[in-house]
């Protein structure tokens, strides 16, 4: 096992910036999850974390060694892709033994390394087959089993479960979280799915642009979002945001004017703002209520979506560049609702986010009782 520490880390082509002074120290035996929109540069930190990619600026240690300018077979890692590249003439025992054999590793202990990785990756029993006998989660099982063998001190894998189907990706975020509490090594994983960031990670790094914008873990990036791109990207489905203006501020509350005139109040600190400030409105549609005192609004549904135990109703509202997304459990007569049918809604103050002019969360003295 190893720690991975990058300190102003930058990585340019030509004039064209990717990466802009990363700092960030992914902890010995972390799992640690990479996330944010395509084309925000995770891809190319992965990639220069494993050698693949030259950064142009910047120090990068593994396991305290500067490895700027050491090949990728010397870093100690192992990589495993979105696309398994296996050799489709090999059975699957020599695809992991291949690269041991290359090294020269006596017979006696890749028989032993690849024995071993077959066990914890339940594939003993397809040893003898080819890559085109198998499903597509065996084949990523291969290709993971493939690097398990190198005994490296840290795994990186890009986006491993973007070629599977819905019900095997949920299949092998379970085996994933498994093989991390086995091995107990350091792993960085790349996903543009926020579901296996949340479901996987000890910690997140939300990526945008090539910046950093908040490290943490996945309840910490859910309750306590630095700003609005962190709030929106963390959920699912992702916050509502409505427009507003600070018309009151006390101690232990602030009100926002909306659109219509309609007073919301919030539990934040709100001593950094003023009253008549630009401000936004947060709140995740898991949290919007149909009863509760005060915080009311009264809207029209224009369109239902029911999934037998939640149900979704989306609402227009002034203020809202979308649809009101409301989420609710389908057993409180919720999942009755039909286009045209009106309805009250109730945004808990507690469950409130609000961020100021330029985006930036203020802090929340409260957090929502996430199962009420």
């Amino acid at each position: 096992m190893a720690s991975v520490l990058l300190q102003s880390v930058a990585k340019a082509y030509g004039e064209t910036q990717i990466l802009h002074g990363i700092d960030l120290e992914i902890r010995d035996g972390e799992f640690m999850v990479f996330v944010g929109p395509s084309g925000c540069g995770k891809s190319t930190l992965l990639r220069s974390i494993a050698g693949l990619e030259d950064i142009t600026g910047g120090e990068l240690r593994i396991g305290g060694r500067l490895v700027n300018d050491v090949p990728p077979a010397e870093r100690g890692i192992a990589m495993v892709f979105q696309s398994y590249a296996l050799y489709p003439h090999m059975n699957l025992y020599d695809n992991m033994a291949f690269g041991l054999q290359l090294a020269k590793v006596p017979k006696a202990e890749i028989d032993t390394a690849v024995r071993h990785a077959a066990r914890i990756l339940h594939i003993e029993h397809l040893l003898e087959r080819k890559p085109k006998d198998l499903s597509g989660g065996q084949r990523q099982r291969v290709a993971i089993g493939r690097a398990i063998v190198r005994k490296p001190e840290v795994f990186l894998f890009d986006e491993p479960l973007s070629n599977l189907d819905a019900a095997l990706r949920v299949r092998m975020r379970y085996e994933f979280a498994k093989l991390h509490e086995e091995l107990k090594t350091t792993m960085v994983y790349v996903t543009h799915d926020q579901v296996e960031a949340m479901t996987l990670a000890d910690r997140i790094v939300v990526l945008q642009a090539g910046r950093i914008e908040q490290v943490g873990t996945p309840l910490e990036l859910y309750e306590h979002p630095r700003n609005l791109f962190v709030a929106g990207f963390i959920g699912s489905p992702k916050m509502n945001f409505i427009a507003g203006e600070l018309a009151a501020i006390e101690a232990g509350h602030a009100d926002v004017r909306l659109a219509g005139g309609l007073l919301m109040r919030t539990l934040v600190d709100a001593g950094r703002v003023r009253v008549g400030d630009k401000v936004t409105l947060g709140i995740r549609p898991e949290h919007i209520r149909t009863e509760g005192e005060g915080n009311q609004l009264q809207t029209t549904v224009t369109f239902v979506e029911s999934l037998g135990g939640t149900t979704f109703a989306y609402c227009p509202f002034p203020g809202i560049e979308e649809a009101l997304t409301c989420q609710f459990a389908g057993r409180n007569g919720c999942d009755r609702l039909r286009s045209g049918d009106q309805l009250q809604l109730h945004f808990p103050p507690e469950a409130l986010y609000l961020f100021d002019a330029e985006g930036q969360a203020l802090r929340r003295l409260a957090a929502p009782e996430l199962g009420a």
